[in-house]
């Protein structure tokens, strides 16, 4: 088994283990073993369809167990398209629809009791989402993430995950406003980048122990709020040289470093430059906030 599966396996394990921890939580209860059954390796397309009755609001809702996530723009004709690669039956993606949300879905994998892995996993979604309007939720347990978001038109993002390795992407403006976008990771490794072109109003990031890097780059074509709420481990921060910022900080046994141009007067710190402003409050339970320019 070569490195990249082991690693797989051993993220759908976690992913797994982490549902049976929350459904198990408070109660005495003996698990028994269950099973995970592989198969043949399967590719099925995948095509959400629009909704059929015309809404101001469209949402789309993504539910991954666990395995390879990539999203990007491009899709046409359907809200979402692309491939689903997996050699589970338990796995097969479903779709669903009740009026103009619709819900793609890791399959209906029951788990009983403690998985049991006898073979390779393999769980990969290669997706691509529509230019149109909408709400986008994903939800996903452990996984391997690559999104490019920019050039959509999201009015909403919503990204909820118990752990990953994930690089987000906003190379091009959002062509809508964005009235928030949340991120919640129980513990990760995030870089998300471009933050500047999602065009949020409000951005809310919640997380745990990990490394995280925030990267404002990009056209900010109005004022931003940012709350960054974080237990232990490393945040970075990066605002480009010539933008207005303001970050309040709250960490009692955390370190700040800065470099750039960024000025320090007790919690606050600030950069100096014209148009929009972001506002960014930080709070840590412990770790290490870098501030940086570019």
């Amino acid at each position: 088994m070569n490195n990249h599966t082991s690693k797989r396996n051993c993220i759908l394990a976690a992913a797994l283990v982490l549902a049976l921890v929350t459904m198990a939580c408070g109660a005495n209860i003996n698990l028994p073993v269950t099973q995970i059954k592989t198969g043949p390796t399967q590719t099925v397309d995948i095509q959400v369809p629009m909704p059929e009755e015309p809404s101001t609001v469209v949402e789309l809702n993504l539910e991954f167990l666990a395995g390879e996530l990539k999203l990007a723009p491009g899709a046409s004709g359907y809200l979402a398209s692309g491939t689903a690669i997996f050699n589970a039956a338990d796995l097969e993606p479903k779709i669903e629809a009740s009026g103009s949300t619709h819900t793609l879905r890791s399959g209906n994998l029951k788990i009983e009791g403690i998985p049991n892995f006898q073979d390779d996993i393999k769980n990969e979604w290669d997706l691509q989402l529509a230019n149109t309007p909408m709400s986008l939720n994903i939800k996903a347990g452990a996984y391997n993430g690559s999104f490019e978001l920019g050039g959509l038109s999201l009015e909403k993002l919503a990204i909820s995950e118990g752990g990953s390795d994930l690089t987000g992407t906003f190379s091009e403006p959002n062509h809508v406003e964005m009235s928030s976008f949340t991120f919640s990771t129980g513990g990760s490794s995030v870089e998300l980048k471009g933050l500047a072109n999602a065009n949020f109003a409000q951005m809310t990031f919640n997380s745990g122990a990990g490394d995280y890097t925030l990267s404002f780059d990009g056209d900010l074509q109005r004022n931003a709020s940012v709350t960054i709420d974080a237990g232990v481990g490393t945040v970075n921060i990066i605002v480009p040289q010539g933008v207005n910022a303001q970050l309040t900080f709250d960490g009692g046994l955390s370190t700040v470093n800065t470099n750039g141009g960024w000025d320090q007067n007790g919690n606050l710190y600030t950069l100096s430059g014209s148009g929009p402003t972001i506002t960014i409050t930080v709070k840590m339970g412990a770790g290490t906030l870098n501030l940086a320019t570019e």
